[in-house]
């Protein structure tokens, strides 16, 4: 299948919004599994990368095509709960 060069133009770039908005949220997910591991006590912080990163999480779905539904948890909140299990995982490693 071949396309005209504005297709091919719109498709490319729409890969690279894609790949912009996944490189974000895999940006802000690294950054708060950072600071829930490594900097207990800092929850201003943990809300304000949280809402950055449900925030582009909801625009990668949107991107892609996916519906947005109200039922799922927020990414920030799974990811904080894995967080949270990893931490205590290595706590009684350790202990």
């Amino acid at each position: 299948m071949r396309y005209s060069r504005a297709e091919y133009a719109k498709m490319l770039a729409a890969q690279q919004e894609v790949a912009r908005a996944e490189e974000d949220y895999n940006r802000l997910r690294a950054a708060y599994l950072e600071i829930a591991r490594n900097e207990p006590g800092h929850e201003v912080a943990l809300a304000m990368v949280g809402a950055d990163m449900d925030r582009a999480h909801a625009h990668l779905q949107v991107l892609v095509g996916l519906p947005q539904m109200p039922f799922t948890h927020d990414p920030s909140r799974t990811v904080s709960d894995e967080a949270t299990r990893e931490h205590d995982e290595t706590v009684k490693e350790g202990a």
